[in-house]
């Protein structure tokens, strides 16, 4: 009994020592260009626009804009055989080389978690081969 009394006194001063006494507690706020990249841009908005995914759709419709000003400049698509086999035009290419790209981020993640910067040059590696060899 005395054993079970002197837990239930020491137990508050144990979890206070640990740190558990915080939780719940404002922290101070440290800037991280990890947060600042991921943090929502606009509140109570209904998607969740944060400054990546900004980003990536600005390179999605900038990429498009550029195919569509090559197609207007080229047009036909300047079809050829490439090291797949397969007769492919630019917006093939674009589409192998998107497709791609996601498979390269979902694998990175998968195996080595959020740190991205290697599996972005992979990805902008596989789409300049896909644009050249494919």
């Amino acid at each position: 009994m005395r054993r079970l009394i002197s837990f239930i006194v020491l137990l508050p001063a144990t979890l206070q020592a640990q740190g558990w006494g915080s939780v719940g507690q404002p922290t101070e706020e440290v800037f991280s260009w990890g947060k600042w990249w991921t943090e929502p841009i606009f509140d109570g908005f209904w998607m969740a626009w944060t400054r990546a995914t900004l980003a990536f759709f600005i390179f999605l419709f900038a990429f498009i804009a550029v195919m569509a000003v090559i197609e207007i400049c080229r047009p036909g698509g300047d079809e050829r055989v490439g090291v797949l086999g397969l007769t492919t035009t630019r917006g093939d290419r674009l589409f192998i080389g998107l497709l791609g790209s996601a498979y390269i981020f979902v694998a990175w993640f998968a195996i080595y978690g959020t740190t991205i910067p290697i599996a972005l040059l992979l990805a902008v590696v596989w789409i300049i081969f896909c644009f050249w060899k494919v």
